[in-house]
Formats: C-alpha cells, structure tokens, sequence
C-alpha cells in the first residue's frame, strides 16, 4: 500500500507550519501554498488537517493570530509565529535531523 502524504505528514506538521511562519505571518491557504510550492507539490494540506493543527499550535503559545485582509481583499486570520515557536521550530529542526541521521544507514545503505 502506498502511503498518501497526509500519512508521512503524521509528526512533521507542526515543523513545516512553524517553517511557513518562520519568514512572517501567512493565513491558512497561505501556508498550505507555502508548503506546496516549497516540496514541489509533493506536500498538500487540506483545510481538515490544517486548521485543527493551527488551533493546536495557538493553544500552545507557538503563534498567535489575527484578522486582516488577504491580497483578494477578504477577510482571513494571519497566523505568526511567537518567540516560544521559533525556540520549538529549533527544537523540532534538531529532533527531525537526529532521526534522519538515525534511520538513514537503515533506509538508505551505502554502496559497497
């Protein structure tokens, strides 16, 4: 069976999204493009997946929120990140690099 990218998202959500913010505030469909166009379109985040992370991240204290105008004029929540989720994206930058480095001789043997 073949994994869809909703399932390799599973753990790495929160990185990207706080990555996404990294540069300054982006609303919802903002960072879901912002994912897209960086992966080569390998990384898709639906609204259902998205929003209920962002809340999560708010909750947090990772970023915060608030009502602008988006360049088409409507109205959107901007999401930013805090100083509490650059330290965490520092964090989860570190954790992802150390499993990289873990499971890559496994998943990924030199030639011999």
């Amino acid at each position: 069976m073949v994994k869809s990218s909703s399932d390799r998202l599973r753990g790495t959500l929160d990185a990207l999204i706080l990555k996404s913010l990294a540069a300054g505030p982006l609303h919802g469909y903002g960072i879901s493009r912002w994912l897209r166009d960086r992966s080569a379109r390998a990384v898709r985040v639906e609204e259902g997946t998205l929003y209920p992370a962002l809340y999560r991240l708010e909750r947090q204290g990772w970023i915060e929120a608030e009502w602008g105008r988006s360049e088409l004029g409507r109205r959107a929540r901007f999401y930013r990140q805090t100083a509490a989720g650059a330290r965490q994206l520092e964090i989860e930058i570190r954790t992802f690099a150390e499993f990289l480095e873990a499971v890559a001789p496994i998943l990924l043997p030199r030639p011999v």
